[in-house]
């Protein structure tokens, strides 16, 4: 069986509520991201849309992806995932 790619991975954001009351989204794992909504719910929408679009711009152009997202396109290194498990 061919690896497949992940096509999804986990990235590091930071949040600030601005002065003017809507928030403010970037990343250090996606350098030049920013993005903001009016609530936090959309900024992080928004920053998870605008990562995708670059992510797909990156490949659609050859052009290598941020580090947090290079994982997703390599399938010669294993794959580390972190995930929550509730306790009883």
């Amino acid at each position: 069986m061919d690896p497949t790619p992940l096509s999804e991975t986990t990235v590091a954001l930071q949040v600030e509520l601005l002065p003017e009351g809507y928030y403010l989204v970037t990343s250090t794992d996606v350098p030049g991201l920013v993005a903001q909504g009016q609530t936090l719910s959309q900024a992080v929408e928004t920053a998870q849309g605008l990562i995708r679009k670059l992510a797909e711009s990156c490949l659609e152009h050859g052009d290598p992806l941020p580090p947090a997202l290079q994982a997703l396109a390599d399938t010669s290194q294993p794959i580390q995932l972190r995930v929550p498990v509730s306790l009883p």
